[in-house]
């Protein structure tokens, strides 16, 4: 008799609260993160995803409710926090420098020092170090860009969407979580970025990814989660429910107990 292993769960979160004044943004809400998926993140405006979202990341502090990355219960008070266990979130906005090059861009904020006294005492930056590593890594995703060494400006919008989610995944050690990363860009440079987050969930880091392209949603989620009135609404699966049912419980049409159990991921 075949078993079927469940992938183990990454990153959870248990009945998260989150209120600003009168209004109430998270209202017991879950989450559940495995092992190498691309899990999508749907809701209509004020529906608490993009609270969710800021919690997971670190950008806000829940009010009650508990987070869990790798089983263990933890409390991010900063995305600082969030990096440092290995959870790297790529915005809309980027959060790049246009003037700087592809490689400084890269290990913005965590630059290399050079060895020994230079890189301690005069704080110089190992620019050869952080050139080849950003040709390495950019490879590694089969990321093609020219030249390390052009500033970020000199790059389409797609290709700045593929330095931004490259340099995630090479510092991300448990997921990435990606917001929105297809919004502003054409259908070509769209599907760049798609097949780039799938080399990111193939080489081993499962991703989270907000979006309100439902196309795009069913093309590369393996489980959507849909996010309503503060809550978890549903954890549906692309490949058994239609894009027009994941929008009717989305917008409460639907409820998840009057859908037959196979559209339903577990």
């Amino acid at each position: 008799m075949n078993t079927v292993t469940t992938p183990r769960v990454v990153m959870q979160a248990r009945g998260l609260v989150k209120r600003y004044g009168q209004v109430t943004a998270l209202d017991g809400a879950d989450f559940d993160l495995r092992a190498g998926e691309i899990l999508a993140v749907i809701g209509d405006n004020g529906a608490g995803k993009s609270s969710l979202i800021k919690a997971l990341s670190g950008a806000t502090l829940p009010d009650s409710g508990e987070i869990l990355l790798d089983g263990q219960r933890t409390v991010f008070r900063s995305p600082i926090d969030a990096r440092r266990a290995g959870i790297e979130t790529v915005y809309q906005d980027l959060a790049v420098a246009p003037a700087m090059t592809i490689a400084e861009n890269l290990f913005l904020g965590r630059e290399l020092r050079r060895p020994g006294w230079r890189g301690q005492m005069l704080r110089m930056l190992d620019k050869r170090r952080m050139l080849e590593e950003s040709m390495a890594r950019l490879a590694d995703l089969k990321v093609g860009i020219r030249s390390m060494s052009q500033p970020l400006e000199t790059l389409s919008g797609g290709q700045r969407q593929c330095v931004a989610v490259a340099r995630a995944a090479a510092f991300a050690q448990h997921v990435v979580i990606m917001d929105e990363p297809t919004a502003a860009l054409g259908v070509k440079e769209g599907n760049m970025v798609l097949e780039l987050i799938r080399r990111v969930r193939d080489k081993g880091l499962p991703v989270v990814l907000i979006s309100h392209n439902m196309p795009h949603v069913f093309e590369v989620a393996d489980r959507i989660h849909v996010a309503r009135l503060g809550k978890r609404a549903a954890v549906l699966n692309p490949k058994k429910i239609s894009m027009s049912d994941t929008v009717a419980v989305m917008t409460g049409a639907l409820r998840a107990d009057q859908l037959p159990a196979e559209v339903l991921a577990h």
